[in-house]
């Protein structure tokens, strides 16, 4: 792949600014980062012009964008995704399923395995994050009910036993036989994660106890405080802050006001919150009529008002954002440095994922995934491994 310089840009990273810096890349890697222009001998070119140079963004939960979905059950689907995305700075992603059968998440899987080997032109694969199908109903939101249901050894050890693919699972902690399944995928390696649940403290407690570690979409379909014969209860949104848990949160300007924003920022910080789409397939077109989840069995949706919506408008049906709007929502709704902003679409989304090593911050030694983009956070490029899989033309590589 031989040498890349990238010069003239305002450099994003761990912990300052570098104006004016130079990055070079060799064979995928990012081998110096410089306070100024530096000499590198048979190197490509690429002028940033003032433009900021940060990290590539990693969003950890995503279903689909330019019209396809994870859940389609096709190649297509996942390498389209990956290429829609890489056009908004993403530059790895972890596919998400939806509630479904057995089958259909089995299928998925063997997808998922061809189309990592065939993603070339699009955000890397980080590995599969099933969202389901163990939930509780009174927080399905728009997961299909007809697929919802308790954890069932027999079905959940048939289905880590059948691909190695599966990084993070998210699930309710109450039902019965989650604490042993949350056991299970914590032996396995796999992030085990709190979602569309009824749970109060003591259960979000005995979960993070036996490997429930992140909170999936903060405040979307999970319980606050509730009241139970007037005794009042702390719900999985508090827990989340109480205890030492990672969260995620839709940064969409829509799932979550700024006061919310504000204060999961004030509470939890940069280093603990991942910013993430879970864009459903209308990400990047236009708004109107969608289906979220598999054009076979999916749910219809409507798309309006930034968000995809039940057809009755009882409950949002995911995201249609993308990542550079999460990094700007942050800084213009939630008052967020654009260098915290940055780390939570970045250097904590791969620490989560245990990517940390290689990916997340522009540091010597990493992968030589970045994104170019201007004051509007307008993506002007994207490099994943060093290799630029967008560009608009204003940018070019002598």
């Amino acid at each position: 792949m031989g040498l890349l310089k990238i010069s003239n840009g305002t450099l994003i990273t761990p912990h300052r600014y570098i104006r004016g810096g130079t990055i070079v890349i060799e064979d995928g890697l990012i081998r110096g980062v410089h306070e100024r222009d530096v000499e590198v001998p048979g190197a490509a070119e690429l002028d940033a012009r003032g433009q900021y140079v940060a990290p590539g963004f990693i969003d950890i939960h995503v279903h689909g964008g330019g019209g396809y979905d994870f859940m389609d059950g096709t190649e297509e689907a996942f390498l389209n995704i990956a290429k829609l995305h890489a056009r908004y700075g993403t530059t790895s992603l972890v596919p998400t399923t939806l509630t479904a059968e057995k089958e259909d998440l089995l299928q998925t899987l063997d997808v998922y395995e061809r189309a990592h080997r065939a993603n070339q032109e699009g955000a890397a694969f980080l590995g599969i994050h099933l969202e389901g199908p163990y939930f509780a109903l009174s927080q399905r939101g728009a997961q299909d009910p007809r697929y919802i249901r308790n954890p069932d050894p027999r079905e959940y050890e048939e289905i880590l036993a059948y691909s190695s693919s599966i990084v993070r699972w998210s699930a309710a902690p109450e039902l019965q036989g989650a604490i042993p399944f949350g056991r299970r995928l914590r032996e396995k390696g796999i992030i085990a994660a709190v979602a569309h649940t009824d749970a109060i403290y003591e259960d979000v407690l005995e979960a993070y106890e036996n490997g429930y570690t992140l909170a999936t979409h903060l405040y979307s379909a999970m319980s606050g405080v509730t009241r139970r014969n007037a005794f009042r209860y702390a719900g999985v949104i508090e827990s989340a802050y109480l205890l030492d848990m990672d969260v995620e949160i839709i940064t969409d300007g829509v799932h979550l006001p700024p006061p919310l924003l504000k204060l999961v920022y004030k509470i939890k910080g940069a280093d603990r919150t991942a910013l993430i789409t879970d864009a459903m397939r209308a990400a990047g077109m236009p708004e109107g009529e969608s289906v979220l989840g598999s054009l076979k069995n999916g749910l219809n949706v409507i798309v309006e008002d930034g968000v995809a919506k039940l057809p009755d408008r009882s409950s949002f049906a995911g995201s249609v954002a993308t990542t550079n709007q999460l990094v700007r929502n942050m800084v213009r709704l939630a008052d967020v440095s654009l260098l915290d902003a940055v780390r939570m679409a970045s250097t904590t989304p791969a620490r989560i994922m245990g990517v940390d090593a290689r990916k997340g911050s522009l540091t010597a030694g990493k992968d030589a995934d970045l994104v170019i983009f201007d004051e509007d956070m307008v993506v002007a490029a994207t490099l994943v491994n060093g290799k630029r899989i967008y560009s608009t033309n204003s940018l070019s590589i002598a």
